[in-house]
């Protein structure tokens, strides 16, 4: 037989769509031809697949070798061909029974030796495999069984391939599971003093809320952010899912962070690439890596305008599109922003040291870098004062991360008995459903409106707020004081 067909993968952001490897054997001069929108890594699958062959004692054909990759028009990356090319060539050949690939799906890449090496995109490739074997790397049989595919195969290498298609040596079934790692998250009980700012976290936890601490250098600012994500429940097998897909996708994902929920600290000269994901071949960025999670971003103003203006559209759609010449990909990112800033560019505005020396035009500057569109979109803005002196020699104080966590679950689970997700995701006819205030808080918040000049979004996030704060104090309506403390999260937004 001269023709053999294969069945693998390609991986199209977190998507992964079946490829076709035809390998025919014709007449001619000995050469190796990959056609299909291969791109280098898998034109160099002809070196690899050579290698591989002689090292395992295989003989390679000494024939024109065509190798397709359909459909023709889908650009084809990564080394995982490597597997599905070098079966397509020993099928083609007679040295492995044709008929024993039907069933089956590959993917890996091979050493000189014809060792299997794993890949990335695993999980993806597993979700879409349903219905056919699947035979990988045994280092991604891990990744891939959380796709909850009943027939994953792990294979160490080509001979162990072989001699399984061949009957000789069948491969068995993964059957293990994931061993999820012990959150060890830092405990909010270490930060000492700061009672706003920590309730202000609770708020945010339970809501789903993104939010902004200003304050001076030292104060805790980074402290309660790492310990913010201790705040947050568990994840839920579909939203677990879907992290571990992109993950996945991303070519950094671990088995044992199943469920558990991704915390993202970019640094500030990262790359509007970088934050949203790109490239030619595009893949997932920091907003996406945080989807479920959290995106920490620590001295907010110092990051360049045009990178911060790129979440403009996530926050508000959960998405974001990446368009490129020949390919087009859709990421997930409904992520909770988590930021942190200075007063000034000094830092010591308002400090009891009065240090600061910053004039009002340059801290209009500073604080102008975040654009008053993107300020709008921040549900919660406090201020993280300095500590004082005699806070320093305190014992830790205040409620533990787990205490929290309690009441936050609780709070979580009531809004998705409610309305199916938390406040944050509620759109505008549903946050008119499930958000009206009493008469009084009504007047109360057209009061704040108009005293803080606040938009049209601004009144719908205020009254998110407020039902999660009604949330935590177990109130089926929102009454005055949850309204009024939900305003006091917004009156920093006449500093943008």
């Amino acid at each position: 037989m001269s023709l053999a067909v294969v069945r693998s993968r390609a991986l199209v952001g977190i998507r992964a769509p079946e490829v076709t490897v035809e390998v025919h054997l014709g007449p001619g001069l000995p050469t190796f031809a990959i056609v299909g929108l291969p791109d280098a890594e898998v034109r160099e699958a002809k070196d690899r697949v050579r290698a591989a062959l002689n090292h395992a004692k295989f003989e390679f054909p000494a024939r024109r070798i065509t190798v397709n990759l359909a459909p023709a028009d889908l650009p084809k990356d990564s080394s995982r061909l490597d597997l599905p090319i070098a079966l397509g060539i020993l099928a083609a050949s007679g040295q492995i029974p044709a008929g024993a690939l039907a069933g089956h799906e590959f993917a890996g890449e091979l050493s000189l030796t014809g060792e299997l090496r794993p890949v990335r995109g695993a999980l993806a490739m597993a979700l879409a495999s349903r219905g056919r074997a699947f035979v990988l790397p045994a280092q991604n049989a891990p990744e891939a069984a959380l796709s909850g595919a009943s027939a994953i195969l792990p294979a160490r290498s080509l001979l162990e391939v072989c001699a399984h298609l061949r009957g000789e040596g069948l491969i068995e079934r993964y059957c293990g599971e994931a061993h999820r790692r012990a959150d060890d998250y830092p405990d909010l009980a270490e930060v000492k003093g700061q009672a706003h700012a920590k309730r202000a976290l609770e708020v945010a936890a339970a809501g789903g809320h993104s939010f902004l601490m200003i304050g001076p250098p030292g104060a805790g600012k980074s402290m309660l952010a790492a310990r913010f994500p201790g705040l947050l429940p568990g994840l839920e097998d579909g939203e677990a899912l879907e992290v571990a897909a992109i993950h996945s996708a991303a070519g950094g994902f671990d088995p044992s962070h199943w469920g558990r929920r991704p915390y993202r600290s970019p640094h500030h000269t990262a790359s509007a690439v970088a934050l949203v994901g790109g490239g030619g071949n595009p893949r997932p960025g920091e907003i996406s890596l945080a989807h479920h999670g959290v995106l920490f971003l620590d001295e907010l103003p110092e990051y360049p305008r045009s990178v911060l203006e790129t979440l403009r559209e996530p926050l508000e759609t959960g998405t974001v599109s990446i368009a490129r010449a020949a390919r087009h990909a859709r990421f997930p990112a409904r992520f909770q922003l988590v930021a942190a800033m200075n007063p000034c560019p000094c830092g010591y505005l308002g400090h009891p040291s009065g240090k600061c020396r910053c004039t009002p035009d340059a801290v209009a500057r500073y604080r102008g870098r975040l654009s008053g569109p993107l300020a709008d979109r921040i549900d919660l803005k406090i201020e993280v004062p300095a500590l004082p002196v005699d806070e320093f020699a305190l014992s830790a104080q205040g409620e533990s991360s787990a205490v929290l966590r309690g009441r936050i679950e609780r709070a979580r689970n009531g809004q998705r008995s409610r309305q199916g997700c938390a406040n944050a995701l509620l759109g505008v006819s549903d946050t008119a459903l499930h958000c009206s205030p009493c008469p009084q808080g009504e007047t109360l918040l057209r009061q704040a409106i108009a005293r803080l000049s606040l938009s049209a979004r601004a009144y719908h996030r205020i009254l998110r707020v407020a039902r999660t704060i009604a949330d935590l104090a177990t109130s089926e309506r929102i009454a005055v004081p949850h309204l009024a403390e939900a305003i006091q999260y917004r009156r920093l937004d006449t500093a943008f």
